[in-house]
């Protein structure tokens, strides 16, 4: 656990905060094939420490026109460093009762349910904790925005997002991380919680810079009859982890997971998926796809779990990563659980290049390998863009998708 004392700071270094506390290490098989091991916390401090008595920043410019890109929303808010910068809600959500704010407890503490070190350290540290809670039969067409900037070199920066839907409520949240230039270590974390006949529609992009480092994680909790539409973009960081447990705990509740990830350079993809199936009756369906280029790294280790009284559950796994250069190296680890009888488990995984076939019936009419090459893995990530829950999150994802796969100009468009 993360020491409990942290608002007795600064701190000089991360490793003071954590005085006592180890890093996970890669034996184990949470950690297996993962870069833990490489993190050393000496090099960063605490965002607030770091800022020290200075005023806030404001909002930057082009997070300025990216919001306005996505159109109308519900409600925005901008986290600079990790301390709230803006925010706003718009007056029908308000006016149906939802609370779009920074949370009012100052309880900083550490949960005992915390899975690992870094979302204890995100617990206890986070500066602007953001709520979003919907009221029950409320339901908003447009998405309530998170956008999240990281501007400090040598900072630990850990935005927190928490979601209540209440029963029969729907509404759709999109997350945007982002960070110049610069060596900061980021920790986010987003705790979901689905009501009764309630459905979440929930779009993440990471797309920080290759000097950074994340480990995050998404925790979910759908009742009965529930939705969760989950969809991530992966396609910044050096060392870029994500943690996804999707807990459908009531009966019929439904948990859907879509991912893209890309990586080029020395980047690490480090995905990890658990779809825990607890109530009678329940469904999931993840599908995730990536790609590695140069002498990237990707990593998916997804389970599956049906709990005793998960009769009637239907879960469906698929993970599948282009190798697009000969140093590129790629994991991918399916795993299944199952204690009933009666359900429904499938899982798919493969990793390889792009297909010759593919390839030489495009080079057969004319089209360049290079050129073929990145029409096909645009083709291959078209599946996932399509089932993004928000249209302009999808646009703004689209080209960078093109850049990281070496088209800057958009070979799907």
């Amino acid at each position: 656990m993360v020491a409990a004392a942290v608002e007795t700071g600064p701190f000089d270094h991360l490793s003071d905060l954590l005085v006592g506390v180890p890093l996970p290490s890669t034996d184990a098989e949470e950690w297996r094939y993962s870069r833990v091991d490489r993190l050393e916390t000496s090099r960063y401090r605490l965002a607030a420490d770091l800022r020290g008595a200075g005023p806030l920043a404001t909002v930057p410019d082009d997070v300025t026109g990216i919001i306005e890109s996505l159109g109308a929303t519900s409600g925005v808010a901008v986290l600079v460093d990790g301390a709230l910068v803006h925010c706003e809600l718009a007056d029908a959500a308000a006016g149906a009762g939802v609370t779009f704010a920074v949370a009012d407890s100052d309880d900083r503490g550490v949960a005992d349910a915390a899975h690992d070190v870094f979302a204890s350290l995100n617990r206890a540290v986070a500066e602007s904790p953001i709520e979003l809670d919907v009221p029950r039969t409320v339901r908003l067409d447009e998405p309530f925005v998170v956008i999240s900037v990281v501007t400090s070199s040598g900072a630990v920066v850990a935005p927190r997002v928490t979601v209540r839907l209440g029963d029969g409520a729907a509404a759709t949240l999109v997350e945007l991380h982002r960070s110049g230039p610069v060596d900061a270590l980021v920790v986010p974390v987003t705790e979901v919680t689905v009501g009764r006949d309630a459905t979440l529609r929930h779009a993440v992009v990471q797309d920080l810079d290759v000097s950074a480092t994340t480990v995050g994680s998404l925790t979910v909790t759908v009742e009965d009859n529930g939705t969760f539409d989950g969809w991530v973009a992966a396609l910044g960081a050096d060392w870029a982890r994500l943690r996804m447990d999707c807990r459908l705990v009531g009966r019929g509740a439904t948990g859907n997971l879509a991912a893209l990830y890309a990586g080029t350079g020395d980047q690490m993809h480090d995905l990890r998926t658990f779809q825990d199936h607890i109530g009678r009756d329940t469904s999931s369906q993840l599908t995730f796809k990536g790609a590695v280029d140069d002498r990237s790294h990707a990593v998916y280790t997804g389970l599956i779990r049906i709990h005793p009284e998960g009769r009637g559950s239907n879960a469906v796994q698929s993970n599948r990563i282009l190798t697009l250069s000969d140093e590129a190296w790629a994991e991918s680890v399916p795993n299944l659980e199952i204690e009933q009888n009666d359900v429904r488990c499938a899982h798919a995984s493969t990793v390889g290049p792009v297909d010759a076939d593919q390839r030489f019936y495009l080079e057969s009419r004319g089209v360049p390998g290079d050129v073929a090459e990145r029409l096909i893995v645009a083709g291959f990530f078209d599946e996932i863009l399509e089932q993004c829950p928000s249209p302009s999150v999808a646009a703004l994802v689209r080209p960078r998708v093109a850049a990281v796969i070496g088209d800057a100009g958009g070979a799907s468009s």
